[in-house]
């Protein structure tokens, strides 16, 4: 089902400059190394009065095996000439996940990406577009960068609320869940949903900080969500994979469903996220039914003339 022309111009305003990589690259290493203490790495706490929460950054430079000028250097932002051995040590020392792991590497060693005029579009190819209408009876949708919604499956309206009913710039992930109050009713777990939300957007930044419409966009989020910016804060970053999401429907009452995410390969940033029920439970029956309620179910979905998102 086209639901959207071709070629998708992104939600977020195509204004203001990128991110200040040096600085997300200190903000990171800084909050990794607070969350971390001396008993945690096998370090001993003699039981000093610690100005600043977490390890020092002597006792990092000691474990990564760096001297503490140079992590210094790296700490402020200085990334210039940082091997990958050297940032795999510090990884090591700082106990990240793969995505933290990648993200620091976006962050000190960033990829030269080509300016292209068409950057400031997504499209999504005509194969996907019928791929989602052939998905019947499982929710099915493709975001790209910033967590833009560009394409999606009828059972995905019916679920989650006809994203056609928007406009075109409120087709965003995070801009939906942090500035529309509805989302609070429609995830069970709505805290979660945001931290990962932030998270992602997090991720997206490391790759791409001189987007300056992802800069515009969690300006906007910083300035109109006190949730966003103490989330933001944090630097937690995630890939989207996969998990479990409880909604409530205004039809069929609350849902569980597990979601699978799947990165395309065909050089785009797009994502193919996929929801579906435990066979035989209250919720595949609960699907089963708005699927055979076809645009009833759809023009249901959202409970309002507004349009929920998952």
């Amino acid at each position: 089902m086209d639901e959207q022309p071709e070629s998708v111009t992104g939600p977020a305003a195509d204004t203001g400059a990128g991110l200040d990589r040096r600085a997300e690259l200190s903000e990171f290493l800084r909050t990794r190394r607070a969350r971390l203490k001396p008993e945690d790495v096998g370090l001993p706490d003699f039981g000093r009065h610690r100005r600043v929460p977490g390890l020092r950054r002597e006792e990092l430079a000691q474990l990564a095996g760096v001297s503490v000028a140079y992590y210094t250097r790296l700490e402020q932002g200085n990334g210039r000439n940082v091997s990958a051995e050297v940032l795999d040590a510090i990884a090591r020392a700082l106990r990240l996940t793969d995505a933290e792991h990648a993200h620091l590497t976006h962050l000190a060693k960033p990829k030269q990406h080509k300016k292209k005029p068409a950057a400031r579009t997504e499209q999504v190819r005509s194969a996907l577009r019928q791929l989602l209408d052939s998905i019947d009876g499982v929710p099915a949708y493709i975001s790209g960068r910033r967590s833009d919604i560009l394409a999606w499956n009828r059972m995905a309206a019916a679920v989650f609320g006809d994203w056609a009913e928007l406009p075109v710039q409120e087709r965003n992930w995070a801009r939906l869940v942090f500035l529309r109050p509805e989302y609070r009713d429609l995830f069970v777990e709505w805290d979660q949903k945001a931290s990962d939300m932030v998270s992602y957007l997090r991720m997206d930044a490391g790759c791409h900080p001189d987007d300056p419409r992802l800069s515009a966009l969690v300006g906007e989020l910083s300035v109109k969500s006190e949730e966003f910016r103490r989330l933001w804060a944090i630097h937690d970053v995630k890939e989207k994979s996969y998990g479990v999401k409880r909604i409530r429907h205004p039809l069929v009452g609350e849902l569980t469903l597990n979601f699978e995410s799947f990165r395309l390969s065909d050089g785009t940033d797009q994502v193919l996220i996929t929801y579906y029920a435990e066979p035989g439970s209250p919720s595949a029956e609960s699907l089963r039914l708005l699927a055979s309620w076809g645009t009833d179910a759809t023009k249901a979905g959202t409970g309002s003339n507004s349009a929920p998102s998952a």
